[in-house]
């Protein structure tokens, strides 16, 4: 028997111009596999307009539904990018539905830089949370505690590192939505048992050239931070 969307549970993410694929696609996919296996909860895409918007493979995707027709989603996931999502940061309409749907929501996230759009409306402020070590000064720009994880929850915050990391936190979401066994058989059904070639990463030791364009995110951090910190004092 079918069960009906409106008694479902609804797990929405964010989509919006030039954020980054797999930060939307991999978690996406972790949470479609839990729903097929618990009718309970359904995933959809929200966006400003239900229209194509590009991405940073110039693949175009487009929302299942606008944000006026899920305003109160169970669960709000925010993925991220690079400059298009320091952009999405002063961006009116999606702040104002990451603040509202995020106050109302079981558990509010982020995946890589989506972090940076749930800071800029206040919501992370003096809360532990990661993103891509590139960003973590804009992360603490807002009042966030940087933990150098793959992901973190605080509450009912939770926030992964880059990209990548976005999977391990959808697993984790899916047993705190369900239970272990069940997120169990939707990583066993992806086949998702990671062996990178090259080890992990050391991120004590990334390079003259990595650790150059952290230091230039860090240094112009007050910067990008500046607009929407002003938008966040304003809409308090």
């Amino acid at each position: 028997m079918a069960t009906d969307e409106h008694t479902q549970k609804t797990i929405a993410f964010v989509l919006y111009p030039g954020l980054t694929v797999f930060d939307l696609a991999g978690p996406l996919q972790i949470l479609t596999g839990l729903s097929e296996l618990v009718p309970e909860y359904r995933t959809v895409v929200v966006g400003e307009r239900v229209e194509p918007m590009n991405t940073d493979l110039r693949v175009s995707m487009i929302p299942t539904h606008a944000f006026e027709e899920v305003p109160n989603p169970d669960v709000l996931l925010v993925p991220g990018g690079d400059v298009p999502t320091l952009r999405a940061m002063g961006n009116e309409p999606i702040r104002n539905y990451v603040r509202s749907a995020a106050e109302t929501a079981e558990v509010a996230g982020s995946i890589c830089t989506g972090a940076l759009i749930v800071a800029s409306v206040g919501l992370l402020e003096g809360r532990q949370a990661t993103t891509h070590w590139a960003y973590y000064k804009v992360l603490e720009q807002f009042g966030a505690t940087y933990v150098r994880k793959r992901w973190v929850e605080d509450g009912k915050f939770i926030s992964s590192a880059g990209v990548s990391a976005g999977i391990d936190a959808a697993l984790a979401l899916a047993a705190r939505l369900t239970d272990e066994e069940t997120a169990r058989r939707v990583q066993r059904s992806l086949g998702y048992d990671p062996h990178p070639p090259f080890g992990g990463i050391d991120y004590d030791h990334l390079g003259t050239l990595f650790n150059t364009v952290r230091a230039g995110l860090s240094l112009t951090a007050p910067v990008i931070a500046a607009r929407p910190k002003r938008l966040t004092s304003q809409n308090r």
